[in-house]
């Protein structure tokens, strides 16, 4: 079994825990120290940062969100106050998309870097990548961090980069430099497959070795129809700016949380409290700094808005002991319809029913109307077929429905009485709403 960091990557639970909890204490003191964010925080709230010495202590503390950070950025004050590093130790600066408001900055230090790329690096050697991996990566070299610091780990672990950023790369990449591996998300490689095959490429024996899937949550259905069409195992990973980075390993059935680096706990707002153990939560993170270390920016008990449950503390069949979590899922693609929350990996499950996929390309988007006490609600699932003359819609009305209310089935009754209405569109190639969308697409859209 292959490991980057085995003396980290199989530490004994106690002896995890122990580290965990001095790189909290530390963590904590530096935050105090070096940002002015939090060294307002501490006294505003009485607390002593010097009695925050374990993760039970991490509790008790406030927690932040998005809007902490951009309310103590410019234009909104006149300086970052959540950087803890004086402005000549930062190595590099990024913000987030900004789709939801003024784009969150953040501060990278060359450690930083080192420790995002040491996680990424982990996933990668876990997953079975290699000196003999060429990678192709289709994700942006931008302002994001994830490409970047996935080919910062290809150096490390040893591997080849094809830097790509996009999906919509020419065949001649696949049939000249005969990759291994792509990094993508299960749309952009799904379309990369369809184009492959218009050019007479069957993406089975293209000489892909394995996926790597990212940047969005997606249904168990969608991922093994893309193995199926690729003929590969297709491996989950789950990043992002603020330095989360999870991974699955070789036995793909959770991902592994790098505890050392980041720790996470799941918050429910609606109670105002963190949940036990086993039940589902928003991911709160707090970033984790070794002994003697610095860190461009902080995060204490900082709310993702991405939901999980903890699978197990217990070790791996692969020898890892870090925690496995589920595959996270944006709040922002959640709403509710009668008291039960539907995610867009919920109409995801249902589109990407096998059978649909004889008459489906997977693309699809979703729509909720009406919700007044009188009229109900409205779901339109509308689908892209191969050829729309000869779906058969039938078919894949039915297949939606069983897999849908399968999962969801406190809404059935709604269903039957009318109250809740599912209508399906099925459209042609190209012809969805989302090809006019700027920007990421939303497939799921609350118009209630």
């Amino acid at each position: 079994m292959a490991y980057f960091n085995p003396e980290i990557e199989t530490l004994a639970r106690g002896d995890l825990d122990a580290l965990v909890d001095e790189r909290i204490s530390y963590t904590v003191r530096y935050a105090a120290e070096h940002s002015r964010y939090y060294r307002r925080m501490f006294e505003r709230e009485g607390i002593n940062p010097g009695l925050i010495r374990e993760h039970e202590d991490l509790l008790s503390l406030p927690v932040i969100g998005g809007e902490t950070i951009r309310e103590h950025q410019p234009p909104f004050i006149g300086d970052f106050e959540l950087k803890s590093v004086d402005w000549n130790s930062i190595f590099s600066i990024h913000e987030t998309s900004g789709t939801s408001g003024i784009p969150k900055a953040f501060f990278l230090t060359w450690g930083d870097w080192l420790r995002y790329a040491e996680k990424y690096a982990r996933i990668f050697t876990s997953q079975g990548f290699g000196p003999d991996d060429r990678v192709v990566v289709c994700a942006s070299y931008g302002m994001n961090v994830g490409a970047n610091t996935m080919t910062l780990a290809a150096r490390d672990v040893g591997f080849c980069v094809i830097p790509e950023g996009r999906c919509t790369f020419p065949p001649r990449v696949i049939t000249s430099y005969r990759p291994t591996a792509i990094v993508g998300s299960v749309f952009k490689l799904l379309r990369l497959a369809r184009r492959l095959r218009d050019m007479g490429i069957d993406p089975a024996t293209s000489g892909i070795r394995r996926l790597v899937v990212g940047g969005e949550s997606f249904a168990p259905e969608s991922r093994a129809y893309l193995a199926e069409v690729w003929g590969v195992d297709v491996y989950n990973t789950y990043g992002s700016t603020e330095g989360t980075m999870c991974g699955e390993c070789s036995e793909m059935n959770g991902l592994h949380v790098p505890e050392d680096l980041v720790h996470m706990d799941l918050y429910d707002p609606g109670i105002s409290g963190f949940v036990e153990e086993g039940e589902c939560g928003r991911i709160v993170l707090t970033t984790l700094v070794p002994v003697g270390e610095k860190a461009g920016m902080v995060l204490i008990n900082y709310d993702t808005e991405d939901t999980t449950m903890v699978l197990t503390r217990e070790r791996c069949a692969c020898g890892r002991t870090h925690m496995k979590i589920l595959n996270p899922q944006r709040e922002a693609e959640t709403f509710w319809i009668a008291g039960v929350p539907v995610n867009r990996v919920d109409i995801e499950r249902g589109v990407f029913s096998r059978d649909n996929m004889e008459y489906l390309t997977g693309e699809y988007e979703a729509f909720l109307y009406g919700g007044g006490e009188e009229s109900g609600t409205v779901l339109r699932v509308s689908v892209e077929c191969e050829d729309t003359s000869a779906c058969d819609r039938e078919l894949v009305e039915h297949n939606f429905i069983t897999s849908f209310f399968g999962s969801k089935r406190p809404l059935f009754d709604q269903y039957n009485d009318g109250t809740l209405d599912v209508i399906f569109h099925f459209a042609d190639p190209g012809a969805l709403e989302l090809y006019r969308a700027k920007g990421r697409p939303k497939r799921f859209i609350d118009r209630r």
